[in-house]
């Protein structure tokens, strides 16, 4: 029997593969690093531009003369107009701590650390959706999504769950990450009086939407998935796997407000999953009850004594937000566009 050419054999497609991932991880180092040196260029002009400025006057027509000379020297680099000088100096200014703009700020491409000193002024804000972007690789577009969309007080006052007593501390500040305080299904053209069968199968058919609202990670496994619970039948709204809690994750959809008895329901669902679905690797599976309003006080109660992690949040429509947000939010299209144009956290 002829021997197999290196090509052919199992060790070589190994080594191979193993090759190409050294390549990719060395293409995605040597970018983020490029990225980092932009960056701190960018905030070191501005720095001297801002000291020379408050120390000794400089007015703002210096600005005009360094783009002026700098893009003489160098022509083809295209960041030194006049506009992004400008930029360069209220970056060093807000960020005077450069231990923070080097552990975070820097880690972000220049365009999404433009938007974020335009759009949010708070400091621990603008730090925290930093962070976001950069642990879940956002584009500039759905950064501004998320801070169209209030993210930041949303993760602050936080969805009802017993996360904390239910789970280990690591999982359940991931958990707790995971959880929303409200969903925002503005790509449904649903109507008010829609049933929560219509909603569910509405969020099936704009899957991709629908996952770009729960973030980063979730896996959908299937739609009214079947259990067989005691020779009986059971069917879970919405099943998904989290890919970085390591978990299933379990979507039960209210139209109405929150009642008690949910609790109760979510509660055998992730116990079913934990003992039918459930791998000896996998985490503690997450029930997350989504319902159209929900009294904090009763949802508090609801979940105080249940062993298995639950989590209570809110659902609304554009239909439903106030008028004046309605035409800032994005659209189907929009949306879909730019789930197909999903920019790297690096240039």
């Amino acid at each position: 029997m002829s021997a197999l050419l290196p090509s052919q054999s199992p060790e070589y497609e190994a080594l191979l593969t193993q090759l190409k991932d050294r390549i990719r991880q060395a293409r995605v180092r040597s970018a983020l690093a490029v990225n980092r040196e932009l960056v701190m260029l960018y905030w070191q002009i501005g720095r001297e531009i801002l000291q020379r400025q408050t120390d000794q006057g400089w007015g703002s027509k210096v600005i005009d003369r360094i783009a002026q000379d700098l893009r003489q020297e160098f022509p083809e680099m295209k960041g030194f107009s006049p506009r992004n000088l400008h930029y360069m100096r209220a970056f060093a200014d807000t960020y005077p701590d450069e231990s923070i703009l080097q552990q975070v700020v820097a880690n972000l491409p220049w365009g999404h650390n433009v938007r974020l000193m335009e759009a949010v002024k708070d400091p621990e804000e603008r730090l925290w959706y930093a962070q976001q972007a950069i642990a879940h690789g956002w584009s500039r577009n759905i950064l501004m999504t998320q801070i169209d969309h209030q993210l930041y007080s949303q993760h602050q006052s936080g969805a009802v769950t017993n996360f904390e007593r239910t789970l280990p501390d690591t999982q359940s500040d991931l958990a707790k990450d995971l959880v929303k305080n409200s969903y925002t299904f503005d790509f449904l053209a649903i109507t008010t009086d829609a049933k929560e069968r219509d909603v569910q199968k509405a969020l099936v058919d704009h899957m991709r939407d629908f996952l770009l609202e729960l973030g980063v990670g979730f896996a959908f496994v299937g739609s009214q998935y079947h259990l067989e619970v005691g020779g009986e039948d059971f069917y879970v709204d919405l099943l998904f796997y989290h890919l970085k809690l390591r978990c299933f994750v379990v979507i039960d959809l209210k139209m109405g407000d929150f009642q008690p008895e949910f609790s109760g329901k979510m509660n055998f669902y992730v116990s079913a999953i934990d003992d039918l679905l459930r791998h000896p690797d996998d985490r503690p599976t997450i029930g997350m009850i989504l319902c159209r309003s929900k009294n904090k006080a009763i949802a508090e109660y609801a979940l105080r004594d249940l062993q298995k992690p639950i989590g209570i949040s809110t659902h609304r429509t554009a239909k439903e937000l106030p008028a004046p947000l309605q035409p800032e939010l994005p659209s189907v299209e929009q949306l879909e566009q730019e789930l197909n144009t999903v920019e790297l956290p690096y240039p």
